[in-house]
């Protein structure tokens, strides 16, 4: 990072953070989460090495409701996937460890998943999850079969494309 941001940041952080804090606070309703939230925005700023904004508090809105929108997927998957394991018989319940590396999982699957067009995201959760043919998710989508087929083949090489193209 350059050394002219550093001021910036700070700045920043000195005029806004205790603003952004309750704002968060007043969302999520957990002081601990807020002041988690509010330092990961700041940490975010200098990750993007940030210099000057025009609107920082509109900036820092933006920054932090994203990082809300994750802890409250994260939360959700966390939640299924404790749902889950609390059916299983305590001998084949996952270690901790393994849990965690289930959610990351999950996690990244998530992202993945929502960067695709709702009718693509669709079809292929139809396909994958539920096992369907895609005349039977033609029809259960009211679109033609060729619709299907290319959202199908279009969400598979977007999770090609990022499973086995993204840098390490």
């Amino acid at each position: 990072m350059s050394s002219s941001s550093d001021p910036a940041i700070g700045r920043l952080y000195v005029e806004h953070h205790r603003w952004l804090q309750g704002w968060l606070q007043a969302r999520l309703n957990n002081s601990a989460d807020a002041a988690d939230l509010a330092q990961d925005t700041f940490v975010r700023l200098l990750q993007r090495r940030v210099e000057a904004l025009v609107e920082p508090r509109a900036y820092l809105r933006t920054v932090a409701r994203g990082l809300v929108i994750d802890l409250w997927r994260r939360r959700d998957i966390e939640r299924a996937w404790l749902e889950t394991i609390a059916r299983l018989p305590e001998a084949e319940a996952p270690s901790p460890e393994t849990g965690l590396l289930v959610i990351e999982s999950l996690m990244a699957i998530d992202r993945l998943l929502d960067e695709l067009p709702a009718a693509v995201r669709e079809a292929f959760l139809l396909a994958q999850l539920e096992g369907m043919t895609c005349p039977k998710i033609a029809e259960r989508l009211g679109v033609s079969l060729s619709t299907v087929e290319r959202h199908i083949a279009k969400a598979l090489r977007h999770c090609y494309r990022l499973t086995f193209e993204s840098p390490a």
